[in-house]
């Protein structure tokens, strides 16, 4: 004796309702997938394109009271912004912090600022550039 089925037979009366949820699941997915990427590249592409001002450290010499960090800036001529850089001592806590300003029609500028401190600091990093 045999024992009868309680599966339908293949293809005779359509898909089932699981196979249609996970179709559906699956055009979800791929309708989010496309649009996370959409707004990945939205945001790189300002980050990237709309920056009209970047900077980077070349070189920096700590003292007791002040920080000398040797800028390299780029910008677009004629745009203007500031750069902020701060300095920490060697137990970590953040010892000066200021915002130098960068105008003029020059698209890069090689400048030596002075960074004020409130104890020796051991680094001089560059927090962002930002323009007008």
């Amino acid at each position: 004796m045999s024992t009868a089925s309680t599966r339908l037979p293949e293809g005779r009366y359509g898909t089932s309702s699981d196979e249609r949820a996970d179709r559906r699941l699956k055009v979800a997915g791929a309708v989010l997938g496309a649009l996370l990427l959409v707004l990945v590249g939205y945001w790189a592409y300002h980050y990237v394109v709309q920056n009209k001002i970047s900077a980077q450290v070349v070189a920096f010499d700590a003292s007791d009271n002040a920080v000398k960090v040797h800028l390299e800036v780029h910008k677009d001529s004629g745009a203007s912004g500031y750069c902020t850089l701060r300095s920490q001592a060697a137990d970590g806590s953040e010892v000066g912090r200021a915002d130098f300003r960068f105008t003029g029609s020059a698209s890069e500028i090689d400048r030596v600022v002075t960074l004020r401190t409130t104890a020796r600091g051991t680094t001089a990093e560059l927090l962002g550039c930002h323009a007008d």
